[in-house]
């Protein structure tokens, strides 16, 4: 980085980060849950994890999102002296910073079954599933003001993009890194349409 530049990650890919890696691992749970009988066998154990679920997602969805509000509401927009990480940079970043949470987490879900089968699993996939609807939220958001809000790069390994550390958001335009509004994936077509250029790019804005 140049002289008084510093790293900006998505908000948006932040929050979505977590999703797949809670989903898929905690299908799998789920899936060898339902093999195992369990204390209170498997229709007790499926009842409970979708309620489980249910309840993680709604959680999920809801936590912090008036400080992520507040914080939105006060972003400014950034300098010159940026740099614009890739989506997949910050996904491998996140995904490295809390790679034993993560395998702590699918063995407790798998552990959990010999009481309540698949409950542990359904509850990783719910909490997913939130993630996924709090991104989609802020990618409504980013449409209706037409902007893209960002974070400093330390909040990938400390508190989140919502954390006590993170103090202010900032805005770039639309066409700035290289993940759509909500944090997906953009498509070709619409990068090339945008301009965009990808991580270390000083501009879009």
């Amino acid at each position: 980085m140049g002289r008084g530049a510093y790293g900006l990650v998505r908000v948006a890919v932040l929050v979505r980060a977590p999703a797949g890696w809670l989903w898929w691992p905690g299908l799998l749970a789920a899936g060898i849950g339902a093999l195992v009988p369990g204390l209170t066998g498997r229709t007790v154990g499926l009842s409970a994890g979708a309620v489980l679920g249910a309840g993680a997602a709604l959680v999920a969805f809801a936590a912090r999102r008036g400080r992520y509000a507040a914080l939105a509401r006060a972003a400014s927009r950034a300098g010159k002296a940026v740099i614009l990480q890739d989506r997949s940079v910050t996904v491998r970043s996140w995904r490295r910073a809390h790679r034993w949470w993560l395998l702590l987490a699918f063995l407790a879900a798998v552990a959990s079954s010999c009481v309540l089968p698949a409950a542990g699993g359904l509850l990783m996939a719910g909490a997913a599933l939130g993630l996924w609807g709090k991104a989609r939220w802020l990618g409504r958001w980013e449409r209706r003001h037409e902007a893209l809000l960002w974070v400093r790069t330390e909040a990938t390994r400390r508190g989140g993009a919502a954390g006590k550390e993170v103090r202010a958001y900032l805005l770039t335009g639309m066409a700035a890194g290289d993940a759509g509004p909500g944090g997906a994936r953009a498509s070709a077509g619409a990068r090339a349409s945008a301009g965009v250029r990808g991580a270390g790019v000083r501009g879009g804005r």
